[in-house]
């Protein structure tokens, strides 16, 4: 499915939060797979279709309050992933040269 496609399907099949769907069935309705379905609702959410998510799976968000919801999510998110690399960065000092990339 391609991503207008998916982003058309769940406008239809799968809005507001009451309509989500796990990432499991909707990769299966999408005819692909977990990290397919991840890059092309990052693409989407990129381009600014409304695409939510939270522990019910994937909807086409029906109100501010779910966008709102999903963008806390994906910032604690990225502040997990930005405190990893911190710790990875602190660990090359036990390999010698320290470059950042």
């Amino acid at each position: 499915m391609k991503r207008e496609e998916l982003a058309a399907f769940l406008r239809t099949r799968c809005h507001g939060r009451k309509n989500a769907m796990k990432a499991e069935d909707l990769k299966y309705a999408a005819h692909t797979d977990a990290s397919q379905l991840r890059e092309q609702v990052n693409a989407l959410r990129c381009r600014g279709f409304p695409i939510a998510s939270g522990k019910e799976g994937y909807f086409y968000a029906e109100t501010a309050g779910e966008i709102y919801a999903t963008i806390r999510s994906l910032r604690k998110l990225q502040a997990g992933i930005e405190k990893a690399i911190v710790g990875l960065e602190g660990a090359l000092a036990d390999f010698g040269e320290y470059h950042v990339l």
